[in-house]
């Protein structure tokens, strides 16, 4: 049985689409069977990672009707290291017509929408025998976002510490995800490393946070120079495994496993002990710093 997690975020900017990727990368790398599909119709971006300049079928055309699974799918496994695991990723068409086709796109359409993405679940699941279904959403209240997060078995809300995003997202959980009954967790992104460098520091700021969303934090993630660098133009998971940005992705895939897997298999999978045992003993929060700085 496979599990959809949703990525979406309140506005843009916030490293959802690079937090998506990676968290694929990691995931395939570990030998599960992952898809990652590319929901943000209105600013379409998976495409300039996989460097798909056309296809003859995207994402769009799937919620159509106007193809298969397999006719939009594009097994993208070929750009990881690891040969355990599989990734197939579903992409936005980038064209301006299509943008403005999908901007203009009625409620009704939406609902119709809605149904064809979860008809996904067999396919992916059932038939291709993936573990995991990754959406990359529309940042705020698309009703693209609203049908990703209400077809999901998690919802993971990627936040800033940016005014006007603590704001925005912290209304969107309460007034909008207490409608979906959906687990929703935050995931905290680009922190300054200011706030962390000491412990009371790293105390008050979950406090501060929890406080105002009242929902778990999956974790916490300094802004890290070289991932902004980067520019979303390679997996950094990849060629970085190294990284304490990698790390910590490492531990957020920890968690997300740990979810989905019933308590008996927890207990028999060596490697989810194993990473247990390391993040009890180490009291890992999420937050990795080399003598009090995040590592570049």
């Amino acid at each position: 049985m496979g599990a959809i997690i949703a990525l979406h975020s309140y506005k843009g900017g916030t490293g959802k689409t690079i937090l998506s990727v990676n968290l694929a990368e990691i995931l395939k790398e570990r030998g599960k069977g992952v898809c990652l599909l590319d929901f943000d119709f209105r600013a379409p971006s998976l495409h300039v990672l996989f460097k798909v300049d056309s296809a003859k079928y995207w994402l769009n055309d799937f919620l159509e009707g106007k193809c298969s699974v397999q006719d939009f799918l594009i097994d993208a496994s070929k750009h990881m290291t690891s040969p355990e695991g599989k990734l197939f990723v579903g992409l936005a068409n980038p064209s301006s017509d299509a943008i403005r086709k999908m901007s203009a796109k009625s409620r009704r359409w939406e609902i119709r929408a809605l149904g064809r993405l979860l008809s996904l679940r067999s396919p992916l699941f059932d038939d291709m025998k993936l573990d995991y279904l990754i959406i990359d959403t529309s940042p705020g209240l698309q009703y693209s976002s609203i049908n990703a997060i209400v077809s999901s078995d998690v919802a993971l809300v990627v936040a800033t510490t940016e005014a006007s995003d603590i704001d925005g997202t912290r209304r969107m959980i309460h007034e909008l995800y207490e409608l979906f009954d959906r687990r929703t967790e935050i995931v905290l992104n680009k922190v300054p490393i200011e706030m962390l460098t000491s412990e009371k520091k790293k105390r008050n700021f979950l406090k501060k946070f929890n406080n105002l969303y009242n929902i778990p934090t999956m974790g916490i993630i300094p802004c890290f120079c070289d991932v902004l660098a980067a520019g979303g133009t390679y997996i950094f998971a990849k060629e970085k495994p190294e990284h304490p940005f990698t790390e910590i992705l490492n531990e957020l895939t920890l968690k997300i496993e740990s979810r989905f897997l019933p308590p008996i298999e927890r207990l028999s999978d060596p490697e989810l002990l194993r990473r247990y045992r390391e993040t009890f003993l180490k009291k890992v929060t999420g937050i990795y710093m080399v003598d009090g700085e995040s590592c570049q």
